[in-house]
């Protein structure tokens, strides 16, 4: 008992020196944290093309730097990455995820993000022609971010199946669905999936990732009940015991551009 709590108090205060680190009088507490936010697929749910993955995946990494993030630091990775020259995306692979967030973090050391958009299922999510399995991304973000805090969002159909895998004490989760549920939006004509489409629209509004979090769930539940989805994807929240008590003061920067 007192072993375990002498690890969590060790872990709390890891988190609090990350966000001392982070916040002087000129950077918000975002300012030195690495993310990489990454398309998996480009087919929609009916095998065609979807633009809806790189879609959420540039406007993603465009909403991170509106809420504080450095825009050096937030990395975008496609599976077709010659499509988009203007945004300059590197190749959905997981090596090359890895690589990126670990260089990134060696210099951005106060905490992580990683955000997939992609289709999944019970084994994972889809990453090109390769599942990625949740003791990879688990494995790949304690190697990359190791003593500080990371945010890990995941838009796939069955990405509750991550938060076991995931879970530690300085970490959050946020998946599109529980383990045992598909989630909505992968048509060919989809802009975005419903549950990026939420983040999106959610982040001009959330003071925090915690309020973030809650948004997204709330508007996954309205856009799923006025076009009769079912049964509901029930996106889920899990926020390490460590981390919690700290992400009020990981707010949001105030100076926002218009959500997508």
């Amino acid at each position: 008992m007192r072993s375990a709590a002498g690890i969590l108090v060790g872990v709390l205060l890891l988190t609090f020196a990350s966000l001392a680190h982070a916040q002087d009088a000129s950077l918000g507490p975002f300012a030195k944290w690495s993310a990489v936010v990454v398309a998996g697929d480009w087919r929609a749910h009916s095998g065609g093309p979807t633009e809806a993955f790189d879609n959420a995946r540039r406007d993603v990494a465009h909403a991170l730097t509106d809420m504080g993030f450095d825009r050096a630091a937030v990395h975008q990775f496609s599976v077709r990455p010659e499509r988009y020259p203007g945004d300059a995306p590197g190749l959905s692979d997981v090596r090359a995820i890895h690589l990126s967030l670990k260089q990134s973090a060696e210099t951005a050391r106060a905490g992580c993000l990683f955000y997939i958009s992609s289709h999944g299922g019970p084994d994972g999510a889809i990453l090109g022609e390769f599942t990625l399995r949740p003791p990879l991304l688990a494995a790949l973000i304690d190697d990359a971010c190791p003593s500080r805090p990371a945010v890990v969002v995941i838009s796939a159909c069955f990405s509750g199946v991550f938060i076991p895998a995931l879970q530690k004490p300085d970490r959050m989760v946020l998946t599109a669905a529980r383990p045992d549920r598909a989630s909505f939006g992968c048509g060919e004509s989809d802009r975005y999936p419903f549950f990026d489409d939420c983040f999106l629209s959610s982040a001009p509004g959330a003071k925090d990732f915690i309020a973030l979090g809650a948004a997204v769930q709330s508007c996954v539940a309205r856009k799923e009940k006025d076009i009769g989805a079912a049964p509901a994807s029930e996106p889920q929240v899990w926020i390490g015991p460590a981390l919690r008590p700290f992400l009020p003061l990981y707010a949001f920067s105030r100076a926002r551009s218009r959500a997508p």
